[in-house]
This record gives C-alpha cells, sequence and structure tokens, in this order.
C-alpha cells in the first residue's frame, strides 16, 4: 500500500507539471540516442582535466556520448610510419618545384651515387660517376645507354665520338644542350664499353628513376635498345619500337637508335630522323622551315 501511494503522489506531481503521458522506456532510450548534441562553434576549447582511474563518473550516461572517433588510414600511417629523418630522394610534387629546388634535389640525388658501390666491378674501374646534365625544368629528357671512356674521363654524358654526332642532331631540332636534360641507365662505366648488364641496369634504375621525377620532363627520347627497355620495362627490340610514341608515366617517350649505332650504320640516321620529326611534330616544330 505505501508504495501504491508513492506512485500515486509521483504520478499527480507529473500531472500538475504539464505531462500528460508517459512513453515506453524503448522509446525514451531512442530519443535521447537520435536527439542532435548542439554545440556553440564560437566558444573556446575547454581541456578537460585528468582523471585518475578511481574517481567517480561525473559524465553524461553513456548512451548521450558519442563514441571515440578512430583516426583515418591516412592519420595512422602519418602518426605510425613517418621517419624521424626524412632524406629527399624526389619530390612528391615535382610540377610544384620551382628551378632551385630540382637543383638542389639532383643535386642530393647525384652525391648519394657517386658513393653507390652497388656494382662491385663498376664501382672499382669507373674514374668517376657520370650522373647527368642540362637544365632540371627541361621539357625533353634524353636517355642513354652508359658512359664510355671519354664519359668516364669527362663525368658527363656523351661528350665522345657518338657525342659529336648528338650535337649535330640537337641543332638539327633547333635545340641546344642546355635546354635538354641528358643522362643514362647507368652512371658508371661498364669495362671495355660492354652492355649494361640486367643486375646493374637494376642498381642503378633508382637514380634514374628520381631523376625523372625531378626533372618531369613531357618528353623522353631513350637513345638505343638498352635505354628504351629499360625506360619501358619491356624486352621488344629497338627497330620494333621506334617510329612511335609512348608512355611512361605522365611523359611520352620515343625510341630511336643510339648514336654509337648510327656511327657504324650511317643510312640508319635517315630512320632517327624521321622518328625525331614525329616528336617535333608534337611540339609543334617543322624541321622543314629552320
Amino acid at each position: 500500500m505505501q508504495l501504491d501511494r508513492l506512485l500515486i503522489q509521483t504520478l499527480e506531481s507529473w500531472h500538475r507539471a504539464g505531462v500528460s503521458e508517459l512513453a515506453q522506456a524503448s522509446e525514451v532510450q531512442g530519443l535521447l540516442e537520435a536527439a542532435p548534441v548542439t554545440t556553440d562553434r564560437h566558444a573556446a576549447p575547454s581541456t578537460p582535466a585528468p582523471t585518475r582511474r578511481d574517481a567517480p563518473s561525473t559524465s553524461a550516461p553513456t548512451h548521450l556520448q558519442s563514441p571515440p572517433s578512430k583516426p583515418s588510414p591516412s592519420e595512422q600511417i602519418t602518426k605510425t610510419s613517418a621517419p624521424q629523418e626524412t632524406i629527399v630522394t624526389k619530390p612528391s610534387l615535382p610540377q610544384t618545384m620551382n628551378r632551385e629546388e630540382r637543383v638542389s634535389c639532383l643535386t642530393e640525388i647525384a652525391g648519394r651515387v657517386s658513393k653507390c658501390t652497388k656494382c662491385k666491378e663498376l664501382a672499382e674501374t669507373r674514374t668517376q660517376t657520370v650522373f647527368g646534365v642540362g637544365d632540371p625544368e627541361a621539357t625533353v629528357m634524353f636517355i642513354g645507354e652508359a658512359p664510355g671512356a671519354d664519359e668516364d674521363k669527362q663525368g658527363e654524358p656523351f661528350v665522345g665520338r657518338a657525342g659529336k654526332l648528338l650535337d649535330k642532331i640537337i641543332e638539327a631540332c633547333g635545340w641546344t644542350r642546355e635546354e635538354l636534360y641528358i643522362c643514362n641507365i647507368l652512371r658508371c662505366r661498364p669495362p671495355g664499353n660492354r652492355n649494361p648488364s640486367p643486375i646493374e641496369a637494376d642498381n642503378c634504375s633508382e637514380f634514374l628513376q628520381a631523376q625523372i621525377e625531378t626533372v618531369d620532363p613531357d618528353y623522353i627520347v631513350c637513345w638505343g635498345t638498352i635505354a628504351a627497355q629499360n625506360v619501358l620495362n619491356t624486352k621488344t627490340p629497338i627497330g620494333r619500337m621506334r617510329g612511335e610514341l609512348f608512355e611512361r608515366g605522365r611523359a611520352r617517350v620515343l625510341c630511336t637508335y643510339h648514336p654509337s649505332y648510327l656511327l657504324r650504320n650511317p643510312p640508319a640516321k635517315k630512320l632517327v630522323w624521321e622518328d625525331l620529326k614525329i616528336l617535333l611534330a608534337e611540339l609543334g616544330i617543322d624541321p622543314d622551315k629552320k
């Protein structure tokens, strides 16, 4: 009876307060969970005091609190896998780099190349490494195969007999060496001017990749089979790749015969010129008016 009187008194007090009906408990909880939480975006953020584990809780009921948000995958990577020290090997956004930043990046890569000993034979027999030369913002990049004896002595690609012929080809296109960026698949001379081995090319690929991404050319010209097959990751012979443009990343790639091949086979010069005219047409240049 005492419990009944207490219940009646409670209901009467709710009625005087304006409550006309009661919802079921499950409905009340659903409304509470769906109720939007409003915040004042102008209010200064508050920093809660540290809470001891054995302190009594003074927070709102659990169903009114939003669960702690988990960091996104990108946030998790940033927080857990970011190295303590970053060594610049290539730009993440080369198109946003200015000239000085590209020069700095290439200089850093060249410094690492000069100390590279991945290929024991090449490191022991080289005079110096041959990194690359030219405009760090070049529209067109030339990639050859490997340094020869003259390149090994001077530290610059394409300076021997084949380089002299390349200079004439560049002039015929209306360019200068300074307008291009020129490098090789390898940065060390193979003994006896032999072809680079697949292992040697693979060891040097990180440096080539870094150069390409730093300069970020619109066009790449691969001179010879070794260059074309490594840049395009194919085993197709050069004779079947010449005469058309391929793609590597955002760059368009033209493959043609190496100048040293032209020294041995002068009639092939005509084929090389036909290939280069494809590139010149892409650039809006009419070689016949030069």
